[in-house]
């Protein structure tokens, strides 16, 4: 009677090599076998017809701020290539996952349990998609679903749609107005507005049957549809549908075009458009030009540079799975920000080339400015739409003739930031003066400046990229926060001293 704990792989081989009974196998755990960041190339003496059973769990390096059973995909580990190793040597077993549902599962800081419905769906959609990743290299790997399409790369953001009552579009349309949007097109038929500056499309959308019932008594606009550029739209919506995604029947109009569509974050809808159809001319088929009346002249937004979603955190890991499974699309390291009133956690996707970004949120605690925004009946959305420019400083000269109101900053911000990163006293006042933010990663560099956020805190962000920067600026997330929690807590005190 004893015990003896097996360090590594060697000494699993040579136990196995000492009993030859072939019901004694190995159960390998993919987190326990890689964790020390070892390649799967480690495992390659070890006989595939020994090994009983193989969990794919997948792990990350900042793993303290994770629950430690992360599904396929949500982690930094190459299960791919360990699939592959293990087929080769003649494993034949099941591809397991864990995810602990169970009245047992301790929900950690940073994520509560998962129900067992949207675990089970999560699992499923990142098993599948790793399994066909595998079979597309390894010929003699079995598709898991042979009809599966390829992954989808997006090509861009085609437009954001907007829904909303005639008291809601009221002060969006006033802060579109004032970043220098023009009114473009109407619908033929129905209450749709276009809103167009760059290649930036905003849809305003003032129809009631947009609004569900659960909306009828709120009158702030939501992101309600989402229009995204791919290759093949029906393809797009067959991969997601195969890989669980809800498809998106709309009743359509006669003259209007059938958008494939899957439903996305918070009941919002995710639009499919392609130019193998009459899809990429939506707006010239359903839209009517508006008469101008005057010239609107530009500020220099050139395209959409990044979307971000907030969602409770406990969604943050489902959504992830989603887009990586679904879409080509890169993860970078999950990062924390400090909120005054807590920590919100942020993940960043994007597409290889950076046409689409996406940063998702999951906000755990009470009051931080992102649970606000879910406390206003929002289960989940966008919160977030950041404007790519050519010359911010440019940018920010036209906005203040238009009278927009931006964000203010602190101006302990800017002395701080002149003591990091060296800038001279003109670079550093003219940032100030038109309330920029600054970061520098390597020799590049991100300006942003922030709109006064609007209905219940959504805002309108403006940035300029130079020398590849990558990020989003994250040493001025807790800077951008406190500024837009002081804003919209004095806000909400000048509503009540109004209020009999």
């Amino acid at each position: 009677p004893g015990s003896t704990v097996l360090a590594d792989e060697t000494a699993m081989a040579a136990m196995l090599a000492a009993v030859p009974e072939p019901r004694l196998g190995l159960a390998l755990n993919a987190a326990h076998v890689l964790h020390d960041g070892a390649q799967p190339a480690r495992l390659r003496g070890l006989p595939g017809e020994r090994i009983h059973h193989v969990q794919l769990v997948d792990a990350a390096g900042d793993s303290t701020q994770r629950p430690a059973d992360l599904l396929p995909g949500q982690g930094d580990l190459n299960l791919a290539a360990l699939v592959r190793l293990l087929a080769r040597s003649g494993y034949s077993g099941p591809w397991c996952l864990t995810r602990n549902t169970g009245p047992d599962a301790v929900p950690s800081a940073s994520t509560s349990r998962p129900q067992p419905q949207s675990a089970a769906r999560d699992g499923y959609r990142a098993l599948v998609a790793l399994l066909d990743d595998v079979a597309r290299t390894a010929p003699d790997f079995a598709r898991p679903q042979p009809m599966l399409p390829d992954r989808v790369y997006p090509k861009g953001l085609e437009f954001i749609e907007f829904a909303t009552d005639e008291a809601g579009r009221e002060p969006l349309v006033q802060q579109l107005e004032a970043l220098c949007f023009r009114l473009e097109r109407r619908h033929v038929s129905k209450a749709v507005e276009l809103w167009r500056q760059g290649g930036v499309n905003i849809v305003v959308n003032t129809e009631p049957a947009q609004r569900t019932p659960s909306d009828a008594h709120k009158s702030h606009p939501r992101v309600s549809e989402i229009g995204l550029r791919v290759s093949d739209s029906r393809q797009t919506v067959k991969r997601a549908a195969m890989l669980g995604a809800p498809v998106h029947e709309s009743i359509v109009a006669e003259g209007e075009l059938e958008l494939p569509a899957v439903k996305g974050v918070g009941g919002s809808i995710v639009h499919f458009i392609d130019e193998q159809s009459d899809l990429h001319r939506v707006w010239d088929i359903e839209f009517n030009p508006v008469t101008k009346t005057r010239a609107t002249q530009p500020c220099g937004l050139r395209r959409i540079d990044h979307v971000s979603q907030t969602m409770p955190l406990d969604e943050m890991q489902s959504w992830l799975t989603y887009y990586t499974s679904t879409f080509e699309m890169e993860k970078t390291a999950l990062t924390g920000v400090a909120d005054p009133s807590g920590p919100i956690l942020s993940q960043a996707l994007s597409s290889p080339a950076g046409e689409v970004r996406l940063n998702l949120n999951g906000a755990a605690a009470q009051r931080t400015f992102a649970d606000s925004f879910l406390e206003q009946g929002m289960t989940a959305g966008v919160q977030h739409i950041a404007f790519a420019t050519d010359d911010i400083f440019e940018t920010a000269e036209r906005l203040q003739q238009t009278g927009l109101e931006r964000l203010r900053i602190d101006g302990g911000y800017y002395t701080a930031l002149q003591q990091h990163f060296g800038l001279d006293s003109a670079a550093l006042a003219r940032l100030q003066h038109h309330s920029i933010l600054y970061d520098r990663h390597g020799e590049g560099e991100y300006f942003q400046l922030y709109c006064r956020p609007i209905f219940n805190g959504f805002f309108f962000e403006i940035v300029e990229r130079r020398g590849g920067y990558p990020g989003y600026g994250a040493r001025n997330a807790s800077v951008r926060l406190a500024a837009q929690v002081e804003q919209q807590s004095h806000t909400t005190g000048q509503r009540g001293q109004a209020t009999p």
